[in-house]
Formats: structure tokens, C-alpha cells, sequence
């Protein structure tokens, strides 16, 4: 294996690590690192079994559970006879915006605890506005932030050059 190819499957452990940390499984942060990574971007769960090494049944399950996420997509292309898997286009921003709908759901549920504790002591009632207040602010702050990122990722027209005679 040549180094460029083992230093690449080594970040691939890397983010599954990462991803771990976060409660996704080990094996479904490296599906989801190797197709950011992978040519072609589609890969088939045959495919994914060779790259990282897993069951087909493991493969199974955790494309399965990253297609439910949302982190990758099940394609067929015409006349393909097998599925693939691959990062779906507008990825992030689509992610961000699910979250910010997350952080008002979060928000809400938060809020009738709020009015659960009005009559209960301060410490109670600090606690809860405090994350209220920080949900709130993340709700409100995501999407201005979406719509820079949007803004700030849009590519750059140049002018037309002029030619000179």
C-alpha cells in the first residue's frame, strides 16, 4: 500500500474515532469518511466491504443507519444493478438547517419545562432559562449564519476580459 494511500485510510480511522465520540458507530464514521474521500463518489456496499474491511452485513446496517441520518444516500443510476451510497449534494448546508429545526424542537420542550418550575426555587428556574436562553440563541443565530455561509460560498464571478486589438 503506498503511503498516500495508507495516510488516507488512517484519517478515515481518524474521523470514524471522531465520529464515534459522538455516538455514531465506528464502522458507520468510516463509511461516512471513506465516501468523502472515494473514487468514484458512489460507491456500492460490495465496494465499501473491500475498502474498509467490513461484513456486508455490517455494511448493511450502517449505510442503513447514515442514509437515515441523512449523511449519505442510497443512488441507483440508470441500468446500475446495484445501489450505491454517497455523500449527498448540499450536504452541510441541509445538515445545519435540520439542527436549527432540532434546536427550536429542543427549545420548545425546554420552555414547558420553564412554566413546570415557575413556583420551584431560583436554582431550578436559573438552570432551565439558562439553557433556554442559549438554545434560543443558537436558533436564532444559525440560520444568519447559514446565509453567510451561502453568501461567502457562492463562486466568484470575474468580469469578462477585454480583449485588446
Amino acid at each position: 500500500m503506498a503511503d498516500a494511500d495508507r495516510a488516507l485510510r488512517e484519517w478515515v480511522e481518524e474521523l470514524a474515532m471522531l465520529y464515534e465520540r459522538e455516538g455514531l458507530p465506528r464502522m458507520a464514521g468510516r463509511i461516512f469518511g471513506w465516501l468523502l474521500v472515494c473514487e468514484p463518489p458512489e460507491q456500492t456496499m460490495e465496494q465499501l466491504a473491500g475498502a474498509l474491511q467490513g461484513s456486508k452485513a455490517s455494511m448493511s446496517t450502517m449505510t442503513r443507519l447514515l442514509v437515515t441520518a441523512g449523511l449519505v444516500e442510497r443512488v441507483r443510476p440508470p441500468g446500475a444493478r446495484r445501489d450505491g451510497f454517497r455523500i449527498p449534494h448540499d450536504h452541510w448546508t441541509n445538515m445545519w438547517r435540520s439542527r436549527t429545526q432540532a434546536l427550536s424542537a429542543a427549545a420548545a420542550v425546554i420552555a414547558r419545562g420553564r412554566a413546570l418550575v415557575a413556583g420551584r426555587p431560583a436554582e431550578a428556574r436559573r438552570r432551565l432559562d439558562e439553557i433556554h436562553d442559549l438554545y434560543r440563541w443558537f436558533e436564532k443565530e444559525y440560520p444568519r449564519l447559514l446565509s453567510r455561509w451561502e453568501r461567502e460560498r457562492r463562486p466568484r464571478r470575474r468580469p469578462p476580459r477585454v480583449r485588446l486589438a
